[in-house]
């Protein structure tokens, strides 16, 4: 397999819309040299994000050969449709490639933040020396991307690593009945805002609280830790046995934790060791999605 190398022309321009804040970098030789910041608008309609997003990046446009958007979102064919739609309202089908890359005057592209990222780190991060590799955030929701065959996985309907919304035992968050019990998404059990609200209910201030209580042996915010890295090990042990990943990186706020991924690889070893992933911290922190992003451009744009 041949890897994808940086150009060694000029610079990328890399783009990163979330529902907190709007990121644009200068990406070069595979790390950021540049960058600019701003919060998301409220509401963060699709006008209101655009036009904020153009009037960050404008001043590196400049300097740059093309554009890669990172984007919260089901993203296909450089289109993007909001999965938490009271994050982004109005947000269906919206061209968001074509209205950035015209706005820049350079050619774009654009992927689902998390499969950004997880290209990042297939190329330049904690993915190396693999060709079955899955990227997973864990942070306010749970995200995912995967390298499979050492290709970016796209679906055409932009929804092809969702693995915050396959389906678990709902214990803390709302289920649906079915025969097999109450069942709900992954990212309900799991996030930090599932993290959250269970320090809530233990009289602690935050998801971070509760993290940092359950390492120093607090006994129920321990229980609601094990819990939240024993679902996780559980679907990448079924993402190894149905696609044949070899490695999971995870990213993210709770993510990046050591205590918690240490629980996560204690929980893989109750499945066969044949789908036990390497499980390792992802290594580009915070820019894996704006580095993928502006890789994805290079290729693609």
């Amino acid at each position: 397999m041949t890897r994808t190398a940086w150009p060694a022309s000029s610079p990328l321009l890399a783009l990163d819309i979330g529902g907190t804040s709007l990121r644009a970098a200068l990406v070069d030789g595979g790390r950021v040299t540049e960058r600019r910041q701003t919060a998301t608008p409220r509401p963060a309609a699709p006008d209101a994000v655009l036009n904020a997003v153009l009037e960050l990046a404008k001043p590196l446009a400049t300097q740059a050969g093309a554009v890669g958007v990172a984007c919260a979102g089901a993203v296909a064919g450089g289109r993007v449709t909001a999965t938490a739609a009271h994050t982004f309202p109005g947000w269906v089908d919206i061209p968001l490639a074509e209205t950035l890359g015209a706005g820049l005057g350079l050619p774009a592209a654009a992927l689902n933040d998390a499969r950004a990222a997880a290209w990042g780190e297939y190329v330049a991060g904690a993915g190396r020396d693999t060709t079955e590799f899955m990227f997973v955030t864990v942070s306010t929701g749970v995200g995912a991307g995967l390298v499979l065959g050492g290709r970016l996985h796209l679906a055409a309907n932009g929804l092809d690593a969702e693995l915050g919304f396959v389906q678990v035992p709902a214990v803390w968050g709302e289920g649906a009945p079915t025969p097999l019990g109450r069942l709900g998404p992954l990212e309900f059990e799991t996030s930090g805002t599932a993290l959250g609200a269970q320090a809530a209910a233990l009289g602690l201030a935050d998801a971070r609280a509760l993290c940092d209580a359950a390492e120093a042996g607090h006994e129920a915010a321990g229980a609601a830790y094990d819990h939240s890295a024993a679902l996780l090990a559980w679907k990448c042990a079924d993402v190894a046995a149905l696609l044949g990943v070899t490695r999971v990186a995870l990213g993210g706020s709770v993510g990046l934790r050591p205590g918690y991924l240490a629980r996560v690889r204690a929980a893989l070893t109750c499945f066969p060791v044949r789908y036990q992933p390497e499980l390792v911290h992802a290594a580009l922190g915070a820019d894996a999605g704006l580095i993928g992003a502006a890789l994805w451009a290079s290729q693609e744009a």
